[in-house]
């Protein structure tokens, strides 16, 4: 039977006391709230941490998604669940239901927390992506206060996050602007599985022009999660059917996949540059308002 080494256990009361501990108790100190990354990895000793800091009393303070000027607001502490079944992310956002549909099970998703999904940064980590493409922004919090990062600079590499050893994510923002279409395409091994390659894409229009896109990549080595290139094929441009087909190549181009039990290099290359070309076309329908999925 796998266990995890022997560690201590603190149960924060407010953000700031979560800091302090982890202020106290060192870097070898954890957050821990959904835990179904964190302990796994714990089980098989690939995680040792000499401390664990349970943040589940948090979920008061950070757990809700509003609107808060203009932009979309998601407490660090919600569950995968709460965005899956909120009104306001399926009208402004429906990119992020379509992640939420196709990340694990619903064990997962009533008690994983979106700040970590973020934070365990898991290279095939679907919202990753989808905030990625969203250009959305985190804050992080330490007792010197409060700094904001853009979500595509959140992580530094696979399992790395610029989240200092006593800072914790509090927020996400998403900003809403007019002319907004956006979609998630996914393949996977079987129901629920890491992204054997996926792909977000986020249109803003003015008429038929694309004004400016996002396009986000999970589980194929792309860079913070982002393809650049196929970004700037689509800006400036109306959506057509060559113009689609430019950003896929620069999509499937611009990233660099690993063979693994997942499947070979060449493979998810192609899945890339196929479902980005898939995810542009519905968030251009979505944006357009010539979807006809209801959402």
């Amino acid at each position: 039977m796998q266990t995890p080494a022997p560690f201590g256990y603190e149960r924060a009361t407010s953000v700031d006391h979560a800091i302090e501990l982890l202020r106290q108790l060192g870097p070898e100190a954890r957050l821990v709230a959904g835990g179904h990354s964190l302990l796994p990895m714990m089980k098989i000793r690939l995680a040792q941490p000499e401390h664990l800091i349970d943040i589940n009393p948090l979920a008061g303070e950070l757990g809700s998604i509003s609107i808060a000027g203009d932009a979309l607001v998601i407490g660090a502490m919600a569950r995968h669940n709460d965005l899956l079944e909120s009104a306001l992310v399926g009208e402004h956002f429906p990119i992020l239901q379509d992640a939420e549909r196709v990340i694990a099970d619903p064990i997962v998703r009533n008690r994983g927390t979106i700040g970590g999904s973020l934070c365990q940064a898991d290279p095939a980590e679907d919202l990753s992506a989808a905030l990625s493409a969203l250009k959305a922004t985190a804050t992080i919090r330490s007792a010197d206060g409060d700094r904001t990062v853009a979500v595509r600079d959140l992580h530094t590499g696979p399992y790395e996050t610029v989240v200092g050893d006593a800072e914790i994510l509090t927020e996400i923002q998403v900003p809403i602007r007019d002319g907004c279409g956006s979609a998630y395409e996914k393949v996977e091994r079987r129901v629920g599985d890491w992204a054997i390659a996926s792909a977000a894409a986020v249109v803003w229009m003015d008429g038929r022009t694309i004004t400016d896109a996002g396009i986000g990549l999970a589980a194929v080595g792309a860079d913070h999660f982002v393809s650049p290139g196929a970004e700037d094929a689509l800006t400036g441009n109306e959506p057509t059917d060559d113009v689609i087909a430019a950003a896929a190549a620069a999509a499937a181009s611009g990233c660099s996949p690993t063979t693994d039990q997942r499947g070979p290099a060449e493979y998810k290359r192609h899945l890339a540059g196929e479902l980005t070309a898939r995810a542009i076309r519905r968030a251009v329908a979505r944006a357009t308002g010539t979807n006809t999925e209801g959402n």
